[in-house]
């Protein structure tokens, strides 16, 4: 029976190295950790000096990052929103 065990483990194909578990891993600790680091600073450079405006363009830029931070981690999400443009513009 053992023996019989290992000759099929030996037969099977290795696991394949993927990315799956290293992108899960950033999305869900470094991404939120980023976005303190951030709102840490901004806080801290612009709000204590009463700059408020500064504050929001550079916030400005943060949410642009988000939104290309969301794109590139979504599946398809290129093609639906070419698909929703395009349909703006073919109005169907």
């Amino acid at each position: 029976m053992t023996a019989q065990t290992l000759v099929t483990l030996a037969q099977q194909q290795p696991l394949a190295p993927g990315t799956g578990g290293l992108r899960q891993w950033i999305l869900d600790n470094l991404v939120p950790l980023l976005l303190l680091t951030v709102a840490l600073l901004l806080l801290w450079l612009g709000g204590g000096k009463g700059d408020n405006a500064g504050v929001m363009r550079r916030l400005g830029g943060v949410i642009i990052a988000l939104a290309i931070i969301g794109l590139a981690v979504t599946t398809n999400a290129g093609a639906n929103i070419g698909q929703w443009i395009a349909g703006l513009f073919t109005g169907g």
